[in-house]
């Protein structure tokens, strides 16, 4: 990142992103010239970048190869992994999404897309509730299904290392259309695999 702007920066050059680091750490009453911290600005930024990549993707382009299948049962990908950086406190929250839909018209989708959907939707900064909106309404717009579910699953930071500090708390949040909204025995279905 030396001495180059970061991509859409909107004016901020790299110098400025690292020079509010530092600010930052003096800030806590830190000296930004001691050895374990003069390259944390740089490193801090760098992260920042990769961190928040999703605003680099576009959700059609990881969705639009669909292959022609005879399939009109749910396809479930389950325990999808992901970090995410919560836009209240920028602390950290991570956990697992499980994302179903009905395919229509015999379309679906590589399963690995389902997982880069919700890579490029948790790495922006976020509130777990509008990250799960976005998974079911991407799969819902681009793939025009007969349903989608996708819940998740999380830990905070911002709940665990500050605040009420409840380090066992755990948020889940769902969205359901379709047929999973429509039928309790799709419904209960899909909660009944995500949760084997």
């Amino acid at each position: 990142m030396a001495g180059k702007k970061a991509p859409d920066s909107h004016g901020i050059s790299a110098e400025d992103a690292r020079e509010a680091v530092r600010t930052l750490l003096k800030y806590v009453g830190e000296n930004c010239q001691r050895e374990g911290l003069v390259d944390t600005p740089d490193r801090f930024c760098r992260a920042l970048l990769e961190m928040t990549s999703g605003y680099e993707e576009n959700p059609e382009e990881i969705v639009k190869t669909t292959l022609g299948v005879d399939c009109n049962e749910t396809v479930l990908l389950k325990n999808i992994e992901f970090q995410s950086m919560c836009e209240h406190h920028l602390l950290n929250f991570q956990g697992r999404a499980h994302v179903a839909y009905v395919p229509s018209q015999g379309r679906v989708v590589g399963l690995s897309k389902l997982a880069r959907l919700v890579d490029l939707y948790a790495n922006r900064l976020q509130i777990q509730e509008r990250m799960t909106q976005e998974i079911g309404k991407a799969l819902e717009f681009y793939l025009a299904p007969n349903g989608v579910a996708v819940m998740v699953e999380a830990s905070h930071s911002c709940m665990c290392v500050r605040g009420v500090k409840k380090n066992s708390s755990r948020m889940c949040t769902t969205y359901l259309s379709g047929v999973f909204r429509e039928s309790h025995a799709a419904r209960q279905e899909f909660m009944s695999q995500v949760s084997q």
